[in-house]
């Protein structure tokens, strides 16, 4: 899969807590999202450099309010959710976050001339769960992108992301369910913890 496949889902799978109030439906949010990252990386020549740094502070920004990862990481993880002590779950859950912003910061550095179109959205009045389609287009190829939210007291919140069928949340289960199998929750925090330390010093196969 190409990098620049995943500017719109790293756009929104960096985040953790969803700490903001919006009134937002499930459609404008992630349009307004998604043109508020991909203008903010356009304007920051570091970010398009692969600062990760300033990577890092636009997630803050831009992306945190938008996005429920601890639920995401819940589901990633399954069953195997229970088997983690509280600070164990929140630690996998910053892992995770971090494994993705050094995973995908080249996917964000390459945002340039993309442009987004945005399919039908036939939700219902009452809709507690939502899936938005999208189009990614980049040198003439459409690349599908999907959405799915969840309406929260806080507004919508984005949990899963859907790129050429494959979806976010299945396809790191199978690793994490591995992980857990063969080492424990201690060895996948183990796991995650040194991956991101590869990743960050640059030594990662």
């Amino acid at each position: 899969m190409k990098k620049f496949f995943l500017i719109p889902v790293i756009s929104f799978f960096i985040a953790g807590a969803a700490l903001a109030q919006n009134n937002l439906g499930p459609e404008d949010l992630v349009k307004q999202t998604v043109n508020e990252v991909m203008a903010a990386v356009k304007a920051d020549k570091s970010i398009q450099a692969g600062d990760i740094q300033h990577i890092s502070e636009l997630v803050q920004e831009k992306i945190l309010p938008h996005a429920d990862f601890q639920r995401t990481t819940r589901l990633v993880m399954g069953r195997n959710w229970n088997k983690a002590t509280p600070e164990q779950q929140q630690q996998i859950t910053e892992q995770f976050k971090q494994l993705l912003i050094h995973t995908y910061s080249g996917a964000i550095a390459q945002i340039r001339n993309q442009t987004v179109t945005y399919l039908p959205y036939r939700g219902q009045p009452g809709d507690t769960d939502a899936v938005i389609r999208t189009q990614v287009v980049n040198n003439g190829q459409p690349i599908e992108i999907d959405y799915r939210l969840e309406k929260t007291p806080a507004g919508w919140k984005v949990y899963d992301i859907n790129v050429l069928g494959a979806w976010l949340i299945q396809a790191y289960r199978d690793q994490f369910t591995q992980q857990i199998s063969e080492h424990g929750v201690s060895g996948l925090l183990s796991f995650l913890t040194e991956r991101n330390r590869q990743l960050a010093s640059g030594t990662a196969n």
